[in-house]
């Protein structure tokens, strides 16, 4: 499937705290994840709490170490 992709505010002020080896790691996952948001190499799982307090299946991904990032999927949107 094809999937378009929107990031909220909050990552970009996460992002923008970063140290650059963690900028970078995630900039490769992101290509990763473009290409498919459940490749193995991304260990995409369900956060089961978010998604009962949301109201809908919240995923996250890692990408290195302790560093995760969290989405949903609305229609063709992630």
């Amino acid at each position: 499937m094809k999937y378009r992709f929107g990031a909220a505010r909050s990552f970009w002020r996460s992002w923008s705290r970063l140290p650059e080896v963690q900028q970078r790691a995630a900039r490769q996952a992101f290509g990763i994840f473009k290409a498919d948001p459940f490749d193995p190499r991304l260990r995409a799982h369900k956060i089961h709490k978010l998604s009962a307090q949301y109201g809908r299946t919240i995923y996250a991904v890692d990408i290195a170490g302790d560093l995760r990032a969290t989405f949903y999927i609305e229609g063709e949107t992630v």
